[in-house]
């Protein structure tokens, strides 16, 4: 634990039941190979709470470091100091899979959220033209300049951890220890890696912390029991109301008194000698020790320390908050939903779809053209259909058609229809070829398509296979020419690309399938860049390139089977 931190850490190691949470976490977020991990805090952050844990060492001017930290040291192994400011998450065994093969005497590593898997760097020129998307698909590690304070994790091997020992103890000032380890001709090096991150010595982290944390490390904690009438891990001397109602897990701490008409909703910490008012309603926050809330304030994602006035409560997230100031809030009146009562798009705060007038092509014309084309191809197709299905049932196993959950239209979610060409649980089998995938990005595809049946590759290789989406078409769940539609998972991969995407209607054809090059490592930049155009540049004249190519993409194709 650093010493210049500010009082929110102080009040989470040192308040309790917060600080039984606190410990906990960070004797189970250890060095994995280790069973002797201690806690050293400054002695004057010491409580007689604190003082009565075990595994707890307290220090002034340096760091202390167990005695048994040296003995026997072993080759290969590590002694690991972590910053208790930072509650971080990572990939352990792909991690010490890195740090085997490093050539170091000292290692600093920094978790940083943006190098996780699912995340995307951006390239644009000057004028915010999009140059390429490149995607992390697993958490990331890269090198980094040595830090000028503390890492969220520092390892040093323990065969060298005596030559930087002064009097058993570590300097606190980092500077210091990196210039002993140059005196020592100690090799150094500095990582950054891709995970969690919550700085709990900020308000907003420290309420994130209580969500992700609390549940898991609630059901650890010693002389705790579960009322599960209430809800509520319980201590002593807690005095609740009748007409109090409780929701979700709320933690008590001892002698605290809950008023009439109090509501609380959980995940929430009470800390020691807390009095809640008639009324009093708190939502997700730490409530620290001896704070009294007035009659019928609102808390709410709120960490209080001390005794808050009365005008800074009432105010419901208020950006007024004497720790942080809280982002504004959107509100919305209601929440669009599919026919299954599922959310049709999980976009959080704000509409980003692009919009059009009533009466404009993208929302009228469009359509009309829509209807007039699906129906004159479906007849067209009439008599081609029963023989295709006839051909499928004939020679595989399976249904004749193959429905698969895609996001239409502000993410409202259809099943896209197609001809079955594959074999029944095709799907399990990709994941098994995903490694021969020959494009990047969350499409698939591999030359000559094992899962692929006789007649399947024919109607794939014809384009024959996607017919049955002018159906879609008719019922409005697409349109002739758009976006390809894709599943929600697809969709999250790259949020401005989603919400571009999501304000038309999803397409049979579209500008990627006529423009893509299918260039190695470059297919899914150029889904994003031409699905984005599209929305941008929709018109008429557009859709009807886009057809006019797609028709003679298909004569051609078409004319080579024979």
């Amino acid at each position: 634990m650093p010493n210049n931190s500010n009082n929110l850490l102080r009040f989470s190691v040192s308040s309790e039941p917060l600080a039984s949470i606190t410990f906990s976490y960070l004797k189970g977020n250890s060095y994995p190979q280790s069973n002797n991990a201690v806690i050293a805090i400054p002695q004057d952050w010491a409580t007689q709470t604190v003082e009565a844990k075990s595994d707890i060492i307290y220090y002034k001017e340096n760091l202390p470091v167990p005695l048994g930290a040296t003995n026997r040291p072993k080759a290969n192994s590590w002694f690991l100091i972590s910053n208790g400011r930072f509650a971080t998450q990572i990939d352990h065994q792909r991690f010490y899979k890195i740090l085997a093969q490093l050539q170091a005497d000292v290692i600093a590593v920094n978790v940083m959220p943006q190098l996780r898997a699912n995340h995307e760097k951006v390239l644009t020129t000057s004028r915010s033209k999009l140059v390429g998307v490149r995607r992390l698909y697993s958490d990331f590690t890269q090198p980094a300049p040595i830090p000028d304070d503390w890492p969220h994790h520092l390892f040093i091997k323990t065969d060298v951890l005596n030559r930087l020992l002064v009097d058993g103890a570590l300097p606190l000032a980092f500077s210091t220890f990196i210039n002993n380890c140059s005196t020592n001709s100690l090799t150094v090096c500095s990582l950054n890696i891709g995970g969690t991150m919550l700085d709990l010595d900020t308000e907003v982290s420290l309420v994130s912390f209580l969500e992700t944390r609390f549940n898991s490390l609630v059901k650890n904690l010693p002389n705790l029991n579960n009322n599960c009438q209430k809800k509520i891990a319980a201590r002593d001397n807690v005095m609740i109301s009748p007409s109090a109602r409780l929701f979700g897990k709320v933690l008590f701490g001892q002698n605290v008194s809950i008023g009439q008409n109090a509501i609380i909703i959980g995940p929430t910490i009470i800390c020691n000698d807390v009095i809640l008012a008639q009324g009093a309603v708190i939502r997700t926050s730490i409530i620290g020790t001896g704070v009294s809330v007035p009659q019928n304030g609102h808390v709410q994602n709120r960490v209080l320390i001390g005794q808050v006035p009365k005008r800074e409560i009432m105010r419901l997230g208020s950006s007024q908050s004497p720790h942080r100031k809280r982002p504004r809030q959107i509100k919305t009146d209601r929440l669009n939903t599919s026919r299954n009562n599922k959310p049709i798009c999980k976009i959080s705060g704000t509409n980003n779809f692009r919009t059009w007038p009533r009466f404009s092509y993208p929302n009228c014309l469009k359509r009309i053209a829509d209807i007039i084309a699906a129906i004159t191809v479906l007849i067209l197709f009439a008599p081609v259909l029963p023989v295709i299905a006839l051909a499928i049932k004939l020679t595989s196993r399976g249904p004749v058609f193959f429905k698969d959950a895609r996001q239409g239209l502000h993410g409202k979610e259809f099943y896209c229809l197609k001809f079955r060409s594959m074999i029944v649980g095709a799907d399990k089998i990709q994941d098994i070829l995903r490694i021969a995938s020959q494009v990047d990005g969350p499409q698939f595809k591999i030359v000559n398509d094992p899962r692929l049946s006789t007649v399947g590759r024919f109607l794939r290789d014809t384009y024959l296979d996607e017919v049955p989406q002018f159906f879609n078409v008719l019922l409005g769940q697409m349109s002739i020419v758009g976006p390809r539609p894709s599943p929600e998972a697809e969709n999250t991969l790259c949020p401005p690309w989603r919400d571009a995407r999501l304000s038309v209607q999803p397409g049979i054809t579209g500008l990627w399938q006529v423009c893509r090059t299918r260039q190695p490592m470059k297919d899914f930049q150029e889904w994003i860049y031409y699905d984005i155009k599209y929305v941008k540049e929709l018109s008429l004249k557009m859709d009807l390139w886009i057809c006019w190519q797609t028709t003679k993409k298909l004569l051609k194709n078409f004319t080579r089977q024979f």
